[in-house]
């Protein structure tokens, strides 16, 4: 089994979102043989539960957010990856600064889905609802392009 890992800042919105997202459609797929996501952040709070409009808004993709708990970065198993995408080029910068050994493995994740002109994914932490909405609807369709990139190769 291959474990793709996302990381973004708190691991309560953008990571978590994009790690059960991935999971869900990978149990759609009857693919959780060949794959699994986890999540991290590089300043999760180890615990801390995603937030109520990121729950709220994953109800809509059929994902359930409740039961997430944040973990560091440095709490998580950042060796046994086959990739690590992060949610933004300061995500990435962080992880190579810590563990510079991955770096053949640590992507932005959309730079790696091949959008190359606003790499970011914003954060919504903060912000109201529809922010939370337009960060969902972002993820889900990188993810599902990087769910095509990697089960149709």
């Amino acid at each position: 089994m291959k474990n793709v890992m996302f990381v973004c800042t708190g691991n309560i919105c953008r990571s978590a979102m994009a790690e059960k997202y991935f999971n869900y459609k990978i149990n759609e797929k009857k693919l959780e043989e060949k794959y699994r996501a986890i999540s991290s952040g590089t300043s999760a709070i180890n615990g801390q539960s995603s937030t109520e409009n990121a729950i709220e808004v994953m109800k809509k993709y059929g994902v359930d957010l409740s039961n997430h708990m944040a973990i560091h970065m440095k709490d998580a198993d950042m060796q046994n990856v086959e990739y690590i995408f992060a949610m933004t080029k300061a995500h990435r910068d962080i992880v190579l600064s810590i563990y510079p050994e991955l770096e053949k493995k640590t992507y932005i994740l959309k730079e790696f889905i091949g959008i190359l002109d606003y790499v970011d994914i914003d954060d919504p932490w903060g912000w109201d609802y529809t922010v939370y909405e337009n960060c969902a609807k972002e993820i889900v369709a990188v993810v599902d392009k990087l769910l095509y990139i990697l089960t149709e190769k």
